[in-house]
């Protein structure tokens, strides 16, 4: 009988991430890191890791809101501008644009695979 159990908690989780993969896909259009810097400068750049990480060095240009704190800062954004997203590896940038398509934010855009695969300028 647990045997099954299992079964249907693994099915379950899968089932899960599949969905969140798809909405996450409908609220965000994810770039690669040439049309990222093609547009994000005219764009409200947002890097949503913690303070500590964003100190050690962030892409130029970038404002730090944690992901932590998006809900409680979620006004500061404007939703006239384009929003460039991005995160250590990208997991975090998904579920930020799923929270700010909620909230009636419409062009969300976010760096594939995050801050570690980025190899243009940066601020330390």
């Amino acid at each position: 009988m647990s045997f099954w159990i299992s079964i249907i908690i693994v099915i379950a989780i899968v089932i899960y991430f599949i969905v969140m993969l798809i909405l996450q896909k409908r609220a965000v259009t994810i770039l690669t890191q040439d049309e990222f810097i093609e547009g994000y400068r005219k764009a409200q750049l947002i890097d949503l890791r913690e303070r500590e990480v964003y100190q050690t060095g962030h892409i130029l240009g970038a404002r730090n809101l944690p992901m932590s704190q998006l809900n409680m800062r979620i006004k500061e954004l404007r939703k006239d501008k384009p929003i460039y997203l991005y995160c250590a590896n990208g997991i975090r940038s998904g579920r930020a644009a799923l929270t700010l398509k909620k909230k009636g934010y419409k062009d969300i855009y976010m760096l594939s695979g995050g801050f570690k695969n980025w190899s243009g300028k940066i601020k330390k």
